[in-house]
């Protein structure tokens, strides 16, 4: 990858959000890594209300499932799958903040990145702890490039997104919209058909979100520049 479009490392709380919220930009980003938080089972199997909703009858058979939905869809937009053993809240099992943040840190030190995104946190109690992770790590690996993404079905909600800007400002951490850095040979339309065909392969989620409920995802992406610092203004935009 050259110089002008870095690798990027992009912090997916489960195994959709990635794509359902960077999809376009992934299709101008090839190799990059996508590391799925939560995307390990339970210890036990269990039947819960979403994996129901999805067609599952179980835990174990949902993430299988979603396993190989991500492993398609991801290979549709070249990038390279990283997963993390952690189980989502769906069943019962949250990591620490800490024990997360180690796991993170960990992860991208042994990547070749050097452009990371994380989650911006929107109203899932497993975002907003992946959120809360990566806020911790930041100042440690401050010499990388951070970007947070809006969340795609999420961020329509009302007051989410200036509620978790005000709470990075509280934390020392200044946002700035903006865009990382992409491979502009890549056309508009070519982006979002590329999109458009990995989102389609999360077939047990988007049945579960109904077809009224993931409209969100084919809306534009929207990316804040992450600094622990003021820069100056012409810092601030990447990929121009």
């Amino acid at each position: 990858m050259s110089e002008t479009n870095p690798r990027l490392f992009v912090v997916s709380p489960h195994f959709d959000d990635a794509v359902f919220s960077c999809g376009a930009l992934l299709a101008t980003s090839p190799d990059a890594a996508v590391c799925t938080v939560f995307a390990a089972p339970p210890e036990h199997d269990m039947c819960t209300e979403w994996d129901t909703k999805a067609g599952f009858a179980g835990a174990y058979e949902s993430v299988h499932a979603r396993t190989i939905e991500d492993n398609h869809a991801l290979s549709v937009l070249d990038a390279i799958p990283v997963r993390l053993p952690f189980r989502d809240a769906q069943y019962l099992d949250s990591p620490s903040i800490g024990k997360l943040a180690a796991a993170l840190e960990e992860t991208i030190y042994g990547s070749t990145a050097n452009t990371l995104l994380m989650p911006l946190g929107l109203f899932h109690s497993d975002h907003r702890l992946v959120f809360d992770a990566c806020c911790e790590i930041l100042p440690r690996l401050s010499h990388l490039t951070w970007f947070a993404y809006e969340e795609a079905i999420y961020r329509p909600m009302a007051g989410l997104v200036q509620q978790r800007l005000i709470d990075l400002a509280k934390r020392g951490i200044v946002a700035t919209p903006a865009h990382p850095a992409a491979d502009h040979t890549l056309d508009c339309e070519r982006q979002a058909l590329m999109k458009r065909e990995a989102i389609s392969a999360y077939t047990s989620q988007l049945h579960a979100f109904g077809p009224e409920g993931y409209a969100d995802v084919f809306a534009g992406e929207r990316y804040w520049r992450l600094d622990t610092v003021r820069r100056s203004a012409g810092e601030h935009r990447l990929g121009s």
